[in-house]
């Protein structure tokens, strides 16, 4: 039986120094008999070292890039956090990270496109068509300067926002060209978009990035497992080939959890 420890809390000081701090504590979890720790997201997120960390900005900054105010994340540098897991294996120890793919969010620049507005409590529900809109989907990521991967995420990789620039209006958006995925949990009769800029799990360039990211983070990292975010918004069918992916490339059976949110015992069931 695996015994884990979630290694983290919402308020934790934002002072980038968690990774060192866990670091130090790996005596207590080896007398604990903790099997692993749950790390919280090591990316660079939306509000840099404010950012608990799901707001992500740019996946392939683990805290090496003057990007969002700082270099570190929250929690540390990519050093610092490499550093934690090499120190967790040595005793013993397995690290899960936390993987957030349903959204992006600090986008570098806006891009004007047409879409639909939805009704929030029914996103199938049009309220409104072929809106002119300005919206926050450009990710340009110019403090990493193209290191590890140069591509640029623009509306093109995303099914729909939030928020309209040009009128200052926050309301749910579905992109021209662009449709919430059906195989999503069905509340609010579709449950696709949470937050931010929402990744179009149907755009090859999209699910192409996320593979890309996957290899190089477990290789990067030599991390052991998953705690995947927010799944009951992503594709029902999206994870399983990652994950396929990853244990071929891990040559082990990596312990996974997902973050379901629901109080349906079938769904879940479902979803598994």
């Amino acid at each position: 039986m695996k015994v884990i420890l979630q290694a983290f809390e919402w308020y934790l000081p934002a002072d980038g120094k968690h990774w060192k701090r866990l670091a130090q504590t790996i005596p207590d979890f080896k007398k604990l008999g903790l099997s692993g720790i749950w790390l919280p997201p090591a990316s660079k997120a939306a509000s840099g070292m404010e950012d608990v960390g799901y707001g992500t900005y740019d996946l392939f900054d683990l805290g090496e890039f003057d990007q969002k105010g700082s270099v570190a994340t929250k929690y540390g540098t990519k050093e610092d956090y490499l550093e934690l897991i090499k120190q967790l294996h040595e005793n013993g120890i397995e690290a899960y990270a936390d993987i957030v793919f349903n959204h992006m969010m600090g986008a570098d620049d806006t891009e004007v496109i047409e879409a639909d507005v939805k009704a929030e409590d029914d996103r199938l529900n049009e309220v409104e068509s072929d809106k002119t809109v300005e919206v926050w989907t450009k990710f340009t990521f110019p403090g990493r300067k193209g290191k590890y991967d140069d591509y640029i995420w623009t509306s093109h990789n995303f099914t729909g926002v939030d928020y309209d620039e040009r009128t200052e209006e926050n309301e749910i958006l579905e992109f021209e060209g662009h449709e919430w995925d059906d195989n999503v949990d069905n509340e609010n009769n579709n449950f696709d978009f949470l937050m931010g800029a929402d990744l179009d799990f149907s755009v090859p360039e999209t699910v192409a990035q996320l593979e890309k990211w996957g290899k190089w983070f477990v290789d990067t990292t030599q991390i052991d497992g998953f705690r995947l975010d927010a799944i009951k918004h992503i594709d029902f069918e999206y994870f399983k080939t990652w994950l396929d992916k990853r244990q071929e490339q891990m040559e082990k059976e990596p312990f996974v959890v997902g973050e379901y949110w629901s109080d349906d015992i079938e769904k879940l069931e479902y979803y598994l």
